[in-house]
């Protein structure tokens, strides 16, 4: 991202994001950025969280993300409210504030809610592929049915086109119904299959995907198939008996898990339970096998065999925001979309 000396300010609303993602290479750009981040070309500062209770009573919090990839700069401000979707609103919504390399000034602002969920989703996708022949994905369960579990099904066509069957589970058995049922219209080839349990979700699928809202870990390792991938995309679906006893545990940064108190992982790995990659397992838990930028580099030399059990727990890096919003910003700038703000 170059610098900008007419110092405009340009800002991109939800549509204009949307439009500008519509076919832009998620997730080989996710897996770059992993990448650049092993070679210390893109790199996060310490985020910052604001919690508070709303007057209806649910659990809603403000995270500023800070990070930089090549030569754009940036953050992610994210807000959420568990209790969103009795409003019927997204549970997160945001922002994503780019920096002018050489002033430092801000060059743009955009809508951060979608870019948010195509990272995240971008980071999952690149991290299966890396351990899965993604081609040869039959069955994919979603735990959980927002937003997250729409933009992960979107990229998932493309990365795994022999998905035959999909298995959704929600706590809110109409949204899952609804859900279901736009799939069902989106793809008909692919059948759609919406089940009373969690487990009657993972059991049957090859690939999971979790994205929910919970605080309450309850997938436990005998639900996982032999040979099943399970993505812990949301806080606490993975149980301790499925983190500690899979065949392979990766992490994005092992220093996102160590600062970490909220999430299971976290909690483990602050008590010892769980160290971090390369480092001895403590008697009584395990250790993170690797990173997800040193299995992408080819750093990780266990084999991944077709029987094992793969976790795969994303903590969400700022970083994959800001290469995100730079692709967008600057297809925004060559094709003279946004709107200039004044200063």
């Amino acid at each position: 991202m170059t610098g900008h000396p007419d110092d405009t300010l340009t800002y991109l609303d939800g549509a204009d994001v949307r439009r500008l993602t519509a076919d832009l290479p998620v997730v080989d750009l996710a897996h770059r950025t992993l990448l650049a981040y092993a070679r210390k070309e893109a790199g996060l500062a310490p985020e910052a969280a604001l919690r508070w209770t709303t007057g209806s009573g649910a659990a809603a919090r403000s995270l500023i993300l800070p990070g930089w990839s090549g030569d754009s700069y940036g953050c992610k401000i994210i807000n959420a409210s568990l209790g969103n979707h009795l409003l019927g609103l997204p549970r997160a919504a945001g922002l994503i504030v780019l920096y002018d390399p050489e002033t430092a000034r801000p060059v743009c602002i955009m809508e951060g809610g979608r870019i948010s969920a195509l990272r995240t989703a971008g980071v999952s996708i690149a991290a299966v592929r890396a351990v899965r022949d993604t081609a040869g994905i039959r069955r994919v369960a979603f735990l959980g049915c927002g937003r997250q579990a729409e933009v992960h099904r979107e990229l998932l066509a493309g990365a795994c086109p022999g998905v035959e069957e999909l298995y959704l589970y929600d706590q809110d058995p109409a949204r899952a119904g609804e859900v279901a049922a736009a799939w069902r219209a989106a793809g008909p080839a692919v059948t759609v299959t919406v089940v009373a349990e969690p487990r009657d979700a993972v059991e049957r699928a090859e690939l999971t995907i979790a994205v929910t809202t919970t605080t309450e870990p309850y997938v436990e390792l005998d639900w996982v198939p032999a040979g099943g991938t399970f993505v812990n995309v949301s806080l606490d679906d993975a149980a301790e008996s499925l983190l500690l006893g899979c065949d392979h545990l990766f992490v994005d940064d092992w220093d996102l898990v160590v600062d970490d108190d909220h999430r299971l992982l976290g909690v483990l790995a602050r008590a010892g339970r769980v160290t971090g990659p390369g480092a001895s397992a403590p008697h009584d838990g395990r250790a993170v096998d690797a990173a997800l930028p040193t299995l992408l580099s080819g750093g990780y030399h266990r084999r991944v065999g077709d029987r094992e059990r793969v976790v795969i727990n994303p903590f969400g890096m700022g970083v994959q925001d800001i290469a995100v919003a730079a692709a967008v910003f600057e297809r925004a700038r060559a094709l003279g979309v946004g709107v200039p703000l004044a200063r």
